[in-house]
Parts: structure tokens; sequence; C-alpha cells
């Protein structure tokens, strides 16, 4: 007997996947296929890319919030040019589309463009209290970032714990895709062992083609699981294609609940597109009650 995700999945987790926030470019021009294709109150974040400018930000932001969808913008720190332009970015974001909440992310550049060269370093600003933003969300690499070792990302988590702590702000960690729940559960043990007890939004790889799926991949640094998807493309291939990111789902669904506590929800990164993943999430997302856990 095939048993599909949505049979597999309990209530616990699969209550968060139909409030699973998703992403579009700054420009904005993804928002009508958003509208055509997820329902309105979800979370949703605008990348950052490098040469964007913020007002695009601000623009998208403001457009998403007219539309009934919460903006979540990406800040790219090497990506300010002045604490200037910082304050003007928060200023707008949160007098024109109401944000409350943000991404903090680095940014591609190898050189950055002002003050800013880490996310901490827009946290120092103290500019993120000023303007009254309620959460931050930072990033999480269950593989590991291409450019920092694994002591290193675990003490700058323990510094995003105690920063929102001291500045009453909540803090959240949203992951990097991975094709395998393994590493994410490892990862997870780790911030436990850390006592690092922020909320985590796993971030999951949309339906795309594999060619698209390994593009992506390669260009976030994402290591172990895509070894596996080389190692059995015929499989991997296949589901990855048709039906997203099941098995990383069914994964962390089959790990002890005390393993994926600290998973708040999902973030879908939809590389085959927006049509893809809201059909993924429409097919995968409603549990009937007779499969919830008691």
């Amino acid at each position: 007997m095939t048993i599909t995700l949505q049979q597999s999945l309990s209530g616990d987790l699969a209550a968060r996947l139909p409030q699973a926030s998703v992403e579009i470019s700054s420009r904005g021009h993804q928002l009508d296929e958003l509208r055509e294709h997820f329902a309105p109150d979800i979370d949703v974040s605008i990348t950052f890319l490098p040469g964007d400018h913020y007002q695009h930000n601000v623009e998208t932001a403001a457009a998403l919030r007219r539309a009934g969808f919460n903006p979540v913008p990406h800040i790219a720190a090497r990506e300010i040019a002045s604490r200037q332009a910082l304050d003007d970015f928060f200023r707008r974001l949160r007098g024109e589309a109401d944000v409350d909440r943000i991404l903090l992310i680095a940014g591609d550049l190898a050189i950055a463009k002002g003050p800013f060269k880490s996310s901490r370093d827009v946290a120092a600003s103290g500019l993120i209290e000023t303007h009254g933003f309620t959460r931050v969300s930072v990033a999480g690499h269950p593989e590991g970032h291409p450019y920092l070792d694994a002591a290193q990302t675990m003490k700058s988590l323990a510094a995003w714990r105690d920063w929102g702590r001291e500045r009453q702000v909540a803090v959240d960690v949203v992951t990097q895709f991975c094709f395998e729940a393994t590493p994410i559960l490892n990862w997870l043990g780790e911030l436990r062992i850390a006592a690092i007890d922020l909320p985590v939004v796993i971030g999951l790889a949309g339906p795309a083609s594999p060619a698209t799926l390994m593009k992506f991949a390669l260009r976030c640094g994402v290591g172990n699981s895509i070894r596996a998807v080389r190692n059995q493309i015929g499989r991997y291939g296949r589901l990855l294609t048709e039906t997203g990111p099941d098995e990383v789902v069914r994964g962390l669904e089959a790990a002890p609940r005390a393993a994926t506590s600290p998973v708040s929800g999902f973030h879908l990164f939809p590389f085959g597109g927006l049509r893809k993943s809201a059909r993924w999430l429409n097919e995968h997302a409603s549990v009937p009650d007779a499969h919830q856990n008691p």
C-alpha cells in the first residue's frame, strides 16, 4: 500500500504547513501569481539580491500589505550604503508597509558597500528597536555555512538569542533548505545541546526539476544532501520533481517529538515557481482529523 505524505503526517507538523511562508523577488513582478495561488495572511519574504535597491523592497512590501499578505523584507547588511540609508529603509518599511518582521542576512557581496558587514552590525546599530520591529529572523544552516565553521555559527545564534532577550525582540531562525531530514535533525540536536532555544522555521525546497534544484543547491552551499541526490538521482530526482520536499517532511515527522519541538513553521523556497509550490501545499497541507495524533 502506498502511503502519501498527507496520510503519514500527524497533526503536530502538518498543522503548520498551511501557514508556510514563501518568498518573491524585490521587484514584485510575482505579486499577481502570488495572489492567484496563495491565500492572504501568510508571511511573504522579499529577497534582496546583489544590486537591488531597498526602494524596491519597500514598494513590494507595501503592495503585499495592500494585498493582505504579511511582508517580511530581507535586510542584506552589505548592500546598505550608510546608516542613514538603513534608517530610511526601516522608516519606510514601518510607515508605508506596516512591516513588523524582518529577515537579516549578510548578503552576497564580498565587500560591504557601507558600515554593515554582517547582520550583527545591523543589530548593533540600534535601529531595529528604534523603529519598533517586534520580530527578527536570522539564517540557520543545518549543513554548515560556506564561510563559517560550526562553532562560529552556534556562537552567532547564541548571541542572537541573548540579543533578543535583552531587547525584547522575538528572534527566530529560518533554515537553508536541505534534501534530507537527517542534517536538520542533527542540527536541531546541536541547538538543544548549546541551549539555543530559538524557534526554528524549516526551509523547504519547493517542487522543481532536478537541474533547477541542483543549481540553487550549489549556489546556496547545500552539501551532504546534494550528494545524496547525486548518488540516488533516479529516486530523488523523480521525488523532488513530482511531489516536492515530501521526503524531508516525512523524516521530520518520523522523528521523536522532542527532536522537532523547536520547529515553529515552514518556509517554502519556490524554485520551480509559485504555482507548483502552491499546488504542493494544497495537496499535502490538509490532514484529516482521523490521521492526527490524539
